[in-house]
């Protein structure tokens, strides 16, 4: 009898990425991150960043790395980004960031008190409910940016 041989294949994880959505009626940019999380990715996010802030003109940021699986990105770079000036105009505008699990609260904690000085309105929460609660919005309707 012949034996069949099954080759295993390691589980294919998906690429990490982010999508900008918009809030029209609450005037709130959210980016929603997935995958892991690492250096490269938070690169590319600050370079588009900037220029879906000043397209859309919110008056809050949510970024929600409730979807990603893992961390691979530096405290160099974290400490790097958060003494860097804001890419737009976002004085006076709050901004949020949902992080549930405890390996991307505690880099989102360095980058808030590091970032302080240039970022007094940023804060940390672990739900995007609390997000949404913490702005003062109901039934908030996110389209997709492109």
């Amino acid at each position: 009898m012949d034996q069949v041989t099954v080759a295993q294949v390691a589980p294919v994880e998906k690429r990490s990425s982010f999508q900008f959505e918009f809030d029209s009626s609450n005037r709130i940019l959210l980016v929603r991150f997935e995958g892991r999380l690492t250096d490269g990715l938070l690169k590319e996010f600050y370079q588009e960043a900037g220029k879906c802030w000043t397209a859309t003109s919110p008056r809050a940021g949510i970024a929600d790395y409730s979807w990603i699986t893992g961390v691979d990105a530096s405290s160099e770079l974290i400490r790097r980004l958060a003494n860097q000036e804001p890419t737009a105009d976002v004085s006076g505008c709050p901004r949020l960031i949902v992080a549930p699990h405890n390996y991307a609260f505690g880099l989102a904690r360095m980058f808030q008190i590091v970032g302080e000085p240039r970022r007094p309105l940023l804060s940390i929460v672990r739900t995007l409910d609390e997000a949404f609660e913490a702005l003062g919005i109901r039934s908030p309707y996110f389209e997709p940016l492109d």
